[in-house]
């Protein structure tokens, strides 16, 4: 990645809105973009949430996504994200973005998008196969229009998203030695700690999503909270409290493992002093699964309870969410509509704006006459 000294550190993230966002997309992302957005060292931060995108699997149910996104908004607000810390925006509101993926298109060979290991398993989870909607095939170019039409440098995301970054990074690479330096190379921000790459579901199933049902959302309140985590997969052999256990996927202490911090103990769980103990007892036997369940409940609880706390005064004023979205959509389009002049003027097709070409052609049509 080239950086230019006076380069301006910018973030661009987003969620589609499909659902409400669950613990899995706030370890993953939702939480470190709180704490970049308060950290004081990005110029900009944009947060799109990602209609437009969500339709290539939702074409024929829109109104699902029309309902969404306002939950989407409201767990943005709620877990502490600030309108006048960042740009908050919807992205089929921003229609600079559609060009951008149209010339984007030019630069990308169908066969390289077969090769997203991302889009291959959003395909086979989806059982697309061979009738995959072109516009989700397509949709590495619609992110990469997304990225480079804020000229962000830092996309904060999980694992399963480095494909889709580098298929950016070739995208503005090709971009760049055709037409000139434009656009910037983004870079990924992985989330700290690992257990935050990839939050399981409560089943123990690899991905936590909202169609298999094994979710923990934002929203959520504290009963229902509860009964997933007791009902949560942990280790099928570990069958009599004096048994023996296994940690290694064992969903609780994942799930402890991205949420349990030092004090955690000693207000909840004063027996132990930290989670490696915890471990070691639960590993030779003489530890009971209900006893975990529990500790993380009120781990898990500790965290969203304020945020439950504030969705509901956000609910309170739902025409304000909307003035919110609709001045943060004014400012990302502007924005956008920046970067797309300097990639028409690059491309030489700001035929009007071309005081040189007009002048150049009527010289040669005079002395052709």
């Amino acid at each position: 990645m080239k950086i230019h000294v006076d380069m301006k550190k910018i973030i661009l993230s987003g969620d589609r809105p499909t659902g409400r966002l669950h613990v899995g997309h706030y370890v993953g992302s939702l939480k470190r973009r709180v704490e970049l957005q308060n950290s004081g060292t990005f110029d900009k931060i944009y947060i799109m949430i990602a209609d437009a995108q969500a339709l290539t699997d939702n074409a024929s149910n829109p109104e699902k996504i029309r309902q969404n996104i306002i939950e989407v908004a409201l767990d943005y607000l709620s877990i502490g994200l600030d309108p006048e810390k960042c740009t908050i925006f919807i992205q089929s509101q921003i229609p600079e973005l559609c060009e951008l993926s149209f010339y984007y298109m030019n630069l990308v060979t169908v066969s390289r998008l077969q090769r997203n290991p991302t889009v291959k398993t959003e395909i086979q989870m989806r059982n697309f196969e061979t009738s995959i909607p072109v516009g989700f095939f397509t949709y590495p170019i619609s992110q990469a229009s997304d990225i480079t039409a804020f000229k962000a440098t830092t996309v904060p995301a999980g694992e399963d998203q480095e494909p889709m970054l580098e298929q950016t990074r070739e995208i503005v690479r090709r971009f760049n030695a055709t037409y000139g330096e434009v656009l910037v190379e983004p870079e990924i921000l992985l989330p700290d700690n690992s257990a935050c790459l990839r939050l399981p579901g409560t089943d123990g199933k690899a991905k936590m999503s909202k169609s298999l049902g094994n979710c923990i959302y934002l929203s959520d309140d504290a009963e229902e909270v509860r009964k997933r985590i007791m009902t949560m997969f942990t280790d099928p052999g570990h069958l009599r409290v004096e048994d023996p256990g296994k940690i290694e996927g064992n969903t609780v202490f994942t799930y402890l493992d991205a949420f349990c911090r030092p004090e955690h103990f000693a207000a909840y769980l004063p027996d132990y002093p930290n989670l490696d103990e915890l471990k070691a007892h639960y590993r030779r036997g003489g530890l009971g699964d209900v006893k975990v369940k529990k500790f993380l409940n009120s781990v898990l609880q500790e965290e969203l309870e304020p945020i439950r706390a504030r969705r509901k005064e956000f609910e309170q004023d739902i025409p304000e969410i909307y003035r919110i979205l609709k001045r943060g959509c004014e400012a990302a389009r502007e924005v956008a509509a920046s970067t797309l002049s300097d990639v028409r003027k690059a491309m030489r097709i700001d035929y009007f704006d071309d005081a040189e070409l007009i002048a150049g052609q009527a010289e040669s049509f005079k002395k052709k006459g």
